[in-house]
């Protein structure tokens, strides 16, 4: 057990790679808060997990909601230990003129300031327990860009910067920052990175991945496992492509 007796939350949690982070993390050992935009969801994978992973509804760009999650895990287990801000948004794959100033705004408070608020939430709880980790999922975009996702690969650049940043600043508390940066998965996303799900861009996509496959939400759950886990204990500001080997 890898994470026994650790609290974590994790946000996007009601499918694709935040639920494979949930249930992985569950089944090494940890109690979950499952937080999602979407509560019905969230609440049918805590129901699956069981006992050791609780749902809440929450929009991470929202201060409020992002400090009751947090609350949540403290209330029902005494404390947290790890925060995954998995949660993401992206506009469909276009020229960068064509995104409008709702989507680019949408895509930054998601991607980029659910993580200030995060921190905010979080760190103070870190600190009462004398060390934390804070896993950030941003992406193989922030790393090799493609064309036609220019702010959603600006705020994964983001993502990248400031987990190394707040790592630098939070290592003389024991609190390790890190990050995973996938390539394009089997997730609700990857419609929107292709433009249109076709066989075409799938095989496009695929071309441009040296081992041959899209990403899956166990690669990526793997990955967060162990950065999370005691194991990575002496690592922090590690921003880990995980893409077959994409950004090579």
């Amino acid at each position: 057990m890898r994470l026994e007796n650790k609290i974590a939350v994790v946000t996007g949690a009601a499918s694709g790679f935040g639920e494979g982070i949930a249930r992985r993390f569950v089944a090494e050992g940890a109690k979950v808060v499952i937080a999602d935009l979407n509560g019905e969801a969230a609440e049918k994978v805590a129901a699956d997990i069981g006992e050791n992973a609780i749902a809440v509804v929450a929009d991470v760009s929202k201060g409020d909601d992002v400090t009751a999650m947090i609350d949540a895990a403290c209330e029902k287990w005494g404390g947290i230990d790890i925060l995954v801000n998995n949660a993401g948004y992206s506009h469909r794959n276009r020229p960068m003129l064509e995104v409008t100033e709702d989507e680019f705004d949408r895509i930054f408070d998601v991607n980029v300031k659910s993580i200030y608020l995060g921190a905010q939430a979080s760190v103070p709880k870190f600190r009462e327990r004398g060390a934390g980790v804070i896993l950030n999922v941003a992406s193989t975009a922030g790393v090799r860009p493609r064309p036609g996702l220019t702010w959603y690969n600006g705020s994964k650049g983001a993502a990248i910067t400031l987990t190394k940043s707040m790592a630098v600043e939070l290592a003389p508390e024991k609190i390790r920052v890190v990050a995973i940066n996938p390539v394009a998965g089997e997730t609700g996303m990857l419609h929107l990175f292709m433009g249109e799900d076709t066989p075409e861009k799938r095989a496009q996509f695929k071309s441009s991945i040296p081992l041959g496959r899209l990403s899956t939400p166990t690669d990526i759950a793997n990955a967060a496992l162990f950065l999370c886990s005691d194991e990575a204990e002496f690592l922090t500001g590690v921003c880990m492509e995980v893409d077959g080997g994409r950004c090579i």
